[in-house]
């Protein structure tokens, strides 16, 4: 069982992956960076690493795709501003 779990984890990881390199829009780009994040911390959880998993679920699923889309919110606001 544990086994198919590290399976579709792994086949999960390498989709979101290949779709957070095809996708261009930035704010779908962090969204699918935060699944991403949960998805390899399902990863971790299955190969028995829980504290690796918990510090991927807190930076990679929340804290990086948040940084992303208020940083992206700025340069969007800055560029409103200048025309």
């Amino acid at each position: 069982m544990a086994d198919a779990v590290i399976v579709v984890a792994l086949l999960l990881v390498a989709g979101c992956a290949t779709v957070a390199v095809l996708v261009r829009d930035p704010v779908r780009q962090a969204l699918v960076l935060a699944v991403l994040g949960v998805v390899l911390a399902v990863l971790f959880t299955a190969v028995q690493a829980p504290d690796v998993a918990l510090s991927q679920l807190a930076v990679g699923g929340a804290l990086t795709p948040l940084l992303l889309l208020l940083s992206v919110r700025k340069v969007k606001r800055r560029k409103e501003h200048d025309e």
